[in-house]
């Protein structure tokens, strides 16, 4: 008789982005970046700073240069990341975690589901929403100064697949923008698309993902869809 799959193999992993997806802080981020670039004299339109939520500071500069008529010297193109991360710092206090966030998570712990945190921003953001959160110090956070390239690459999800020991081809990466999905097609990896980031549900299916959910609460009481089997 051919051996029977193991439990641990018969369910998928997960790989979460952080913000928009676990906490609500996509807001704080565009009013960040807003103060950020106001404070080098650059007046930009919020919904096209939106678009942009989800890459890496580094990439997001570089995208705002194409949108500048006038070139940004690169000591100035230096200096926005950390603008943009002081800013963010100063709005932290309104972020709150996103519904259902805590509960999805320790469902998954209390069922055996392997499950990381991959986020663009820097280690001192994970640090932050990890307390939010109420998870252990141990929980595995992939963060931008861990890996190469940030999204739309797929480094930082590979990376939280190999640290937890899965194959990124059984991982389910969820998260609320473009950019997350596009890396968890780049990975191989399948993806849920969430709204509480701000993206439409077209956007993110039209970016890969297989299902679409309203927020954590909603993918919660819709796990046994994505191949999470709980006991009634």
């Amino acid at each position: 008789m051919p051996d029977m799959p193991n439990e641990s193999r018969s369910r998928p992993a997960f790989l979460f982005d952080l913000d928009g997806t676990l906490i609500d802080s996509v807001y704080q981020h565009v009013l960040a970046w807003r103060e950020a670039l106001a404070g080098v004299g650059i007046n930009l339109s919020v919904w096209k700073i939106h678009r942009r939520i989800g890459m890496s500071g580094g990439l997001f500069v570089t995208a705002l240069a194409r949108e500048l008529e006038t070139n940004l010297d690169a000591d100035t193109l230096r200096a926005l990341p950390r603008l943009h991360g002081d800013a963010f710092l100063r709005h932290y206090d309104s972020v709150q975690p996103l519904p259902g966030a805590r509960e999805l998570l320790a469902t998954l712990t209390e069922h055996r589901v392997p499950w990381a945190i991959a986020t663009s921003g820097v280690e001192r953001y994970a640090r932050l929403a990890r307390d939010m959160l109420e998870l252990p110090a141990d929980t595995t956070f992939i963060t931008r100064d861990q890996v190469k390239y940030a999204k739309p690459d797929p480094d930082l999800f590979l990376t939280a697949a190999q640290r937890i020991g899965v194959d990124i081809r059984d991982s389910i990466v969820v998260g609320d923008s473009v950019w997350d999905l596009l890396a968890a097609r780049r990975a191989r990896a399948l993806g849920i698309g969430v709204l509480s980031g701000g993206y439409g549900r077209e956007e993110l299916i039209y970016a890969g993902a297989f299902r679409v959910y309203e927020d954590p609460h909603d993918l919660l009481a819709h796990l046994d869809e994505v191949g999470v089997r709980r006991p009634l």
